[in-house]
């Protein structure tokens, strides 16, 4: 941005490109000061959804990169990871556990790439218009969903009779409107109660977990380690864009009270967690609360729930993926595909294949974060859990900055923490604001789509300033 531009002017630029993240600040922020409830239950609500909707918000990125925009069509790559769970849980005597989730990533894996590969040949017959055609995809691809689990299963593809998924009837048709994952394997849950059929419910998330404290500190020196490298990296480059000094401090003040933060709490739980292990060797009814001298702090801490590594690590994993990717051969070519399609043919880049291949991509992932979704969710409700998936992570990507022509990874982080924080707070804000908490669903369904079409509006407002700036120069 120009220099002589005023103070004024780049605060009014600042709040207009960054409304939608404002918005939710402020409404987030309001929300934690009238909540009810413990802070504890709130991060563990929050690093629950955030491990559920993580990979589905990132597989958006990738088509934006390309110019397709906003790829509703997830819901596609959604319907190929429920389908994987179906055949997975109807076969539960062969698949349980962590093989039996890993069966369902393998499984969906060749759908969701012909269901890509067929959603990128339409995407590229509607050139223009891939946000319409995405929805009209996602709803056709439910109807086809319907059909196939009502009708086709049982006519046509013979069912068990009397299996606990199939409905009840004479013959076997159809899958009942909701089936349990069944419970953890007894590898992880060390037994499984009688009666109860072994299963897939956060079979992930029991393989490795480590307590909340622990994992904050470590991301804390990380973020840290980040910064550091990232300014010295950039001074080293005489092309690379710096930002100023100042927000370099600001930031560098903010990671190193959350180091200190981290360490301190990670310290404190070590030591109390240890003596707690020496108090119950005398008394094994004390528990950690009942301690003398444990602060409320370190009580509120304990009630966090241990972190799970697996799924933390596999978005983690995504993420870095991402970034890698941007530099690669094919993400070039999809950056410059989505910046304007015409030179990016002159220059010999096969647009209708970079296309293909960035929304196979996004379907493949969204396939994989539905069935990580529902594992932690542990209930398939067969017919209206792919519903809303598009909707909720595109209104998430949106909260965190992203727009139609772009989209980051951090942008998703930032956007999955706010969207879900307003799920969560909705009741106390509507109980504060309508003394009626019923009146919540109104208030997240007036956020969900305001900031949709919000963040379009204020899109296409910006192409026709643009054009209008274009026309004048032109002049």
């Amino acid at each position: 941005m120009p220099e002589h531009i005023s103070i004024g002017k780049k605060i009014s630029s600042f709040i207009l490109d960054n409304i939608v993240m404002l918005i939710f600040v402020v409404f987030v922020g309001f929300g934690l000061m009238v909540m009810d409830m413990q802070v504890s239950g709130f991060v563990n609500d929050m690093m629950s959804r955030f491990f559920r909707n993580g990979i589905l918000v990132l597989s958006l990125i990738i088509p934006v990169m390309a110019g397709l925009g906003l790829n509703f069509g997830i819901v596609v790559g959604a319907l190929a990871g429920m389908l994987s769970l179906i055949f997975v849980r109807y076969h539960y005597a062969m698949f349980v556990g962590m093989p039996g989730l890993f069966w369902a990533f393998v499984i969906a894996t060749p759908p969701a790439i012909l269901f890509g590969f067929l959603t990128g040949r339409l995407y590229n017959k509607t050139k223009g218009q891939e946000l319409v055609t995405g929805l009209m995809v996602s709803f056709f691809a439910e109807g086809l969903y319907m059909i196939f689990i009502l009708f086709v299963l049982g006519y046509i593809i013979p069912l068990q009779y009397g299996h606990g998924m199939v409905i009840p009837g004479y013959p076997p048709v159809g899958i009942r409107a909701s089936f349990e994952l069944g419970l953890p394997y007894a590898e992880f849950t060390g037994r499984v109660p009688a009666g109860t059929i072994p299963g897939l419910t956060r079979a992930m998330n029991h393989i490795w977990q480590i307590e909340f404290a622990y994992v904050l500190a470590a991301a804390a020196v990380a973020l840290l380690i980040f910064l550091i490298v990232r300014r010295v990296t950039s001074s080293k480059n005489p092309f690379a864009v710096r930002q100023p000094l100042w927000k370099f401090y600001v930031q560098m003040a903010l990671c190193a009270a959350l180091v200190v933060f981290a360490l301190i709490s990670a310290g404190q739980i070590y030591y109390w967690y240890n003596v707690h292990a020496v108090a119950q060797l005398a008394d094994p009814r004390v528990r950690l609360h009942e301690l003398e001298g444990i602060s409320p702090f370190v009580v509120e801490m304990s009630r966090i729930n241990r972190v799970p590594m697996v799924p933390l690590l596999l978005i983690v994993a995504i993420a870095l993926f991402m970034a890698y990717f941007g530099k690669t051969k094919l993400g070039q070519d999809c950056r410059a595909v989505g910046q304007n399609r015409h030179i990016a043919s002159v220059a010999g880049i096969n647009v209708d294949r970079t296309r293909i291949i960035a929304t196979i991509f996004s379907t493949v992932l969204a396939a994989w974060g539905m069935i990580i979704f529902i594992q932690d969710m542990g209930v398939v409700a067969t017919y209206t859990q792919q519903r809303m998936v598009g909707m909720f992570s595109v209104a998430a990507i949106l909260v965190g900055g992203a727009t139609v022509a772009g989209a980051t990874v951090k942008n998703a982080i930032v956007g999955i923490i706010l969207f879900h924080a307003m799920f969560m707070l909705s009741p106390a804000v509507a109980r504060f604001a309508f003394d009626n908490e019923l009146a919540a669903e109104y208030v997240r369904s007036l956020m969900l789509y305001g900031v949709i079409g919000l963040s379009l509006g204020l899109y296409v407002w910006r192409g026709h300033k643009a054009s209008k700036a274009k026309e004048r120069l032109e002049q």
